[in-house]
């Protein structure tokens, strides 16, 4: 699993026009699952994200996690992120998980985020094309792969 935290002061996605969620300060999450992950790097990812120290203390220093402030998380599933550009140069996705693991792996991370930071994520719809906006606050943009722990 690959996700992509940006620390931001507000984000939203529509689909079709509609507005599906919205968040304030907070985090968005690009959520990217491989074909070989499992629900062992649902929970890597959690932890990470729920403890991530991206948010500043009283003394400017990035050292809160989104916990400590009172953030939101929007988190978008992202197959993209799993793309290899290694030949050529359109990406391939080969390694990208099928609906039937990617939905309940990136439905996985949502619940367990919710339960980690004790309020409700806001997500995308899946497989959906989205229209994401963002006000990244920083910037500050985090890369976190469980194959990489």
């Amino acid at each position: 699993m690959k996700i992509v935290i940006q620390r931001v002061s507000q984000a939203s996605v529509a689909v079709d026009g509609q507005l599906i969620a919205s968040i304030g300060a907070g985090m968005m999450i690009l959520v990217g699952v491989a074909d070989d992950d499992t629900p062992a790097d649902v929970a890597y990812c959690t932890r990470k994200a729920a403890a991530l120290r991206i948010f500043p203390d009283d003394a400017g220093v990035m050292n809160r996690p989104v916990t400590d402030c009172s953030g939101e998380v929007l988190a978008i599933s992202q197959f993209t992120l799993l793309a290899s550009t290694r030949k050529g140069n359109r990406p391939s996705y080969i390694h990208a998980a099928r609906p039937e693991l990617a939905i309940p792996l990136y439905d996985l991370f949502c619940r367990e985020l919710s339960a980690a930071i004790g309020r409700d994520v806001k997500k995308g719809i899946f497989g959906a094309d989205m229209k994401v906006s963002l006000i990244n606050d920083g910037p500050v943009t985090i890369i976190i792969d469980s194959k990489e722990q």
